[in-house]
């Protein structure tokens, strides 16, 4: 998601300050607005909409476990690549002709992977529709920055809200419904009838710019080939690398040179460029830093608690692709009711107090989910699932308002996309150390069990004699009880990662303290 600038000349992608808007919207400046809003919603919604169905497809199109998952990741990767760049290609085409070239693109790149039979097509669709779907995430917000007169802004950002936060949200129950009711290839199907109306609306809304092509000759050519295979390789050794046992793997260690060798062109070109593709030395700010830290410690509670919840429900609970959307989809609800009065808590509500509360609620929310057993089920992430979404309100929609703020205006596309970056990556961590803790405390846990049950004692030699007694078999007890030692160990290691969750993000809340109030009349900002 990406941010809005100052003022009504001030352009998230980076372009230059245009003519003022008129006072009162027209009407094809809505449907611009509307269509903005709808590419970030159909962006956002196919970051997720995969993971409910994932092990069909999987089994559909022949793919082991290890080799799906870069179904998910493929898209990631491409997306968190393209962010940085949106600003340049949005100087460079224009516009309407970026969008419209992005909504083609991704239209059909959603078609190759509805109808991919083996791993290679889904692949290459997904690679797509990231870096596609990713160019319309930070644009849409220059749409409302350019289109609508300030006092007029903070309705398009609502507008924009609601779709861009429900995108991730609604993901998972829209694919698991589709997988379990009609077929897992409409979850991609679906963007095609979605895909026009969002072209028809970009035609009718957008007015044409002439491409700037002296861009090309100008452009800081060693910061993007550093952006690609600096941001591209971290992602991929992040997302793989415990499953490939590290730096054990071949694979691992030539992504990591491939992300080395990225990340000193990107340094390069801070240094060289005349104007470098990306500005890092924003990171210097205090103030910013600031919020990209926090940026990046909300992105791993975000992507964390949406990727540990399902797989909780699904191994404790047997919950089906479905059930576990709905329950994912509760963090959305505090999300759509306080929207509409986004625009007031900007204006009134101090931005300290509103980002130290968010954070304190989203690590409430964590802490809540530290006490599961193995009899938890749905029911018992509610409360946490709609803390987290408040949270997520208060410290998310400020924190993207001060990202822009905390820079000049012609700045304010480089911020949108590093704050949209750091945050990516944190989902990237935290999917990361999620995996490695998963691995290392279900181990520990699980020989922890075993050293409490002594084999002498009666009440072991009772109850494995009553499920022998029941099941028929010694060996069928023994299977049992390794079972529930398992459960016992997994259920330890899910509370585990809702404790260091909680704990990253209470560590980050002092930094709150360099953060200054937004300046009265600023526009809402959304990412």
């Amino acid at each position: 998601m990406s941010g809005a600038a100052a003022d009504a000349g001030a352009l998230p992608g980076g372009a230059a300050p245009a003519k003022a808007p008129p006072q009162r919207a027209d009407a094809a400046a809505w449907l611009a607005v509307c269509a903005g809003s709808l590419g970030a919603m159909m962006a956002t919604l196919d970051i997720s909409i995969v993971n409910s169905a994932l092990p069909t497809i999987q089994g559909e199109i022949g793919a082991s476990s290890t080799e799906g998952t870069w179904i998910a990741t493929a898209y990631l990767v491409a997306e968190i690549v393209i962010i940085p760049l949106s600003a340049w290609l949005e100087r460079l085409l224009g516009l309407r002709t970026l969008l419209l070239i992005a909504a083609t693109l991704f239209t059909g790149f959603s078609m190759v992977c509805g109808i991919a039979t083996n791993l290679t097509t889904m692949i290459i669709g997904r690679v797509g529709q990231g870096f596609t779907g990713g160019a319309l995430i930070p644009t849409a917000m220059t749409i409302i920055a350019t289109r609508l007169p300030r006092e007029q802004q903070p309705i398009g950002n609502a507008m924009f809200g609601v779709t861009a936060i429900l995108g991730p949200v609604l993901g998972p129950l829209i694919g698991g419904w589709l997988t379990e009711n009609i077929s897992w290839h409409y979850a991609f199907f679906l963007n095609l009838p979605v895909g026009i109306l969002l072209i028809t609306l970009l035609l009718v809304g957008l007015s044409h710019q002439k491409p700037k092509l002296d861009e090309l000759r100008q452009a800081d050519w060693m910061g993007i080939a550093g952006l690609a295979f600096g941001l591209g390789g971290l992602t991929i050794v992040l997302e793989e690398g415990q499953r490939e046992q590290w730096f054990e793997s071949a694979e691992i260690v030539q992504m990591t040179i491939v992300s080395a060798v990225g990340f000193i062109l990107l340094f390069a070109g801070q240094v060289f460029a005349k104007r470098p593709v990306i500005k890092l030395s924003l990171l210097l700010n205090r103030q910013f830093g600031a919020i990209a830290l926090m940026g990046f410690v909300i992105g791993m509670m975000i992507y964390g608690t949406a990727y540990v919840i399902p797989q909780f429900l699904a191994a404790i609970s047997d919950y089906n692709a479905l059930q576990s959307g709905k329950i994912v989809l509760l963090s959305g609800i505090p999300s759509l009711i306080l929207m509409p009065f986004t625009p007031l808590m900007i204006k009134h509500v101090d931005i300290r107090i509103a980002v130290s509360t968010g954070l304190l609620i989203m690590a409430t929310s964590c802490w809540v989910d530290t006490v599961m057993t193995a009899d938890a089920a749905g029911a018992d992430f509610i409360e946490s699932q709609l803390l987290r979404g408040v949270g997520v309100i208060l410290a998310f929609l400020f924190l993207n308002q001060a990202a822009i703020a905390s820079v000049s205006t012609e700045n304010a596309g480089d911020a949108a996309g590093l704050f949209n970056s750091v945050r990516n990556l944190g989902g990237s961590f935290a999917l990361a150390g999620i995996a490695v803790v998963q691995d290392q405390r279900l181990w520990l846990h699980s020989r922890r069990i075993e050293e409490t049950l002594n084999a002498n004692s009666d009440n072991v030699q009772g109850y494995i004699a009553g499920l022998t007694h029941a099941l028929g078999s010694p060996e069928a007890a023994l299977r049992t009880l390794s079972g529930t030692i398992q459960r016992e160990a997994l259920v330890m290691t899910y509370n585990d990662i809702f404790w260091l969750l909680t704990v990253g993000i209470v560590i980050v809340i002092p930094l709150v303290l360099f953060l200054r109030p937004l300046p009265k009349g600023q526009a809402v900002a959304m990412h």
